[in-house]
């Protein structure tokens, strides 16, 4: 992989964690660099961005101190999600995740073919959040 796509997918990241980038910017400049999806793991602290020619990039991401529940809440999940796509105030995505992490989310993936997120918990429970029309 060269190293326009890796710096790509890292500035997403660090966008989205300082909340300079929007979830619709991270999505474009991904799709624009040949990304598919990308997988937030809680558990381990990384970030995995997947190119549409099977490559993969990992990284760190902040390690949140926030524990993860034992069962996933969707209501939980989905109330985090409708903020963060209302731009609530005081919204900031580590906030987003330490709430997600409290109503049991293990981690997430986003596929831009497939319009959507799959939310998981500790057991494999699953909420899958449609992109907004």
């Amino acid at each position: 992989m060269n190293a326009q796509p890796i710096e790509i997918a890292e500035s997403c990241l660090r966008g989205a964690e300082s909340n300079s980038m929007s979830f619709p910017e991270i999505v474009g400049k991904l799709m624009q660099a040949g990304f598919e999806s990308y997988a937030i793991d809680f558990r381990r602290a990384t970030a995995t961005y997947y190119l549409t020619d099977g490559e993969s990039v990992v990284f760190s991401t902040h390690r949140l101190e926030a524990p993860i529940a034992p069962t996933l809440d969707t209501n939980i999940v989905r109330t985090a999600i409708r903020e963060a796509q209302q731009s609530a105030p005081g919204y900031t995505y580590l906030g987003f995740c330490t709430k997600v992490m409290a109503g049991g989310c293990a981690g997430y993936v986003v596929s831009f073919s497939g319009r959507r997120a799959v939310y998981f918990g500790r057991t494999a429970e699953t909420h899958v959040e449609p992109f907004p029309q």
